[in-house]
């Protein structure tokens, strides 16, 4: 006689978020400005905007924007600016960064808009394996938007979660 085998996971209250299912679909650009430098350092505001007017700005239509200067250049805030003031019509989002600062930000966003209400009083587990680039600033908002309603909260997966608060 063999005993039945009880999937107690399946059978129990826990409740799984999952940050990669809120991944929003639309290219992720690094937009270099470097090149619109004299010598990729010094900024003159008649060439920089020479170049600005004359760039197809369409090609970053639904796209996520990150602006960046690999160079050591001190390059003024109203340039950037001005770049994002010709990149609005067209993208999603526009930060000054890098991609994982970009991710951060349309995360930010997402994670104020959900309603956590469903999980109230729940333990929930946050999903740790992910196959897009959900940063890992991501998982700490979404932390400390459910400490105050969660029973508890685990990272990780059902069969092997790291406990990170339980209510008292």
């Amino acid at each position: 006689m063999s005993e039945e085998i009880i999937n107690k996971v399946a059978q129990s209250k826990l409740v799984t978020f999952n940050l990669e299912d809120y991944y929003p679909k639309g290219e992720r650009v690094v937009l270099d400005i470097k090149d619109w430098l004299f010598e990729g350092f010094i900024l003159r505001e008649k060439e920089f905007r020479a170049h600005i007017k004359a760039y197809n700005w369409e090609q970053y239509k639904d796209a996520y924007v990150a602006l960046t200067c690999s160079t050591d250049a001190i390059v003024p805030g109203w340039a950037y600016m001005l770049v994002t003031t010709k990149l609005q019509p067209f993208v999603v989002r526009t930060v000054l960064g890098n991609l994982e600062d970009l991710e951060t930000s349309i995360y930010q966003s997402i994670i104020e808009g959900i309603d956590v209400s469903d999980y109230k009083d729940k333990p929930v587990i946050i999903k740790g394996c992910s196959h897009k680039p959900v940063p890992p600033n991501a998982y700490l908002m979404l932390t400390a938007k459910l400490l105050p309603i969660a029973k508890s909260v685990m990272y990780g997966e059902a069969c092997s979660s790291v406990p990170l608060y339980k209510r008292k």
